[in-house]
């Protein structure tokens, strides 16, 4: 039986989902909704809500008359570009297992477009963190976040960067990652980056993503960059056509 909560759609999502993940329904077919709402002690309402967000992620289809099943192609999307995932996460659900490097924490002054960016003066002091995800010992992902100081408002060790930049937000800055802008950015990688990246000495393509993170007043408080090897993560999505 499943705790009674605000996000309880969410909750009933998140549970179908790992029993998807797991190949838990006997050929790929879904139980009706009466059966799982019974199941789970949970209305028929709140088992269509959490089935019809699965359809829209893609992990199920729903056939007239037949039913609902499991989409093995859906199984395939182990990255949700519109969802806010741990990076470790993201690995893991490839298949490798994470492991996190903090390279550096470091102050520095805010250029004009990063002052644009974030609603500051030119000059106004940042705090820059640089970290490295690996897969299986292999560098995956290289991260570089900017932090105005103004927000930060306890004292901090560099072990507190370790943690993702939502966790950090509250703890550290008394503020909410309500959502980001993201620009995904296909780049030639740099040599700093190739070396950041372990990438061998030949132009390698990437993808970037881009973020500006604002709190629930709609202020921009961080700009992340997120440097991917897609040879080691790949980002796939479903697309419908527009209803």
């Amino acid at each position: 039986m499943l705790k009674r909560s605000p996000s309880l759609t969410e909750q009933v999502k998140s549970h179908l989902k790992q029993r998807i993940v797991a190949s838990e329904f006997e050929a790929g077919r879904i139980p009706s909704e009466s059966d799982l709402a019974s199941e789970l002690n949970v209305s028929r309402n709140t088992i269509r809500d959490a089935l019809s967000r699965l359809e829209m992620e893609g992990f199920v289809v729903r056939r007239q008359g037949a039913g609902t099943f499991v989409n093995q192609h859906g199984l395939l999307v182990k990255t949700r570009l519109d969802e806010i995932v741990p990076y470790e996460i993201l690995i893991r659900e490839h298949g490798y297992e994470p492991a996190i490097k903090l390279l550096c924490v470091e102050e520095q002054p805010a250029d004009s477009g990063l002052a644009a960016a974030l609603n500051l003066q030119a000059g106004e002091p940042v705090l820059v963190i640089h970290k490295l995800f690996l897969a299986d010992a292999s560098p995956v992902i290289f991260n570089q976040t900017h932090l105005p100081l103004k927000w930060l408002k306890r004292p901090h060790t560099p072990d507190d960067f370790l943690a993702p930049i939502y966790q950090i937000l509250p703890k550290l800055c008394q503020q909410e990652l309500a959502y980001s802008f993201s620009e995904i950015v296909p780049l030639i990688a740099p040599p700093w980056l190739m070396d950041r990246l372990a990438l061998p000495s030949t132009p390698t393509a990437l993808l970037a993503l881009e973020e500006i993170g604002y709190n629930p007043d709609n202020d921009p408080i961080l700009k992340a960059c997120s440097y991917f090897r897609d040879d080691l993560l790949r980002l796939r999505l479903i697309r419908r056509q527009s209803q």
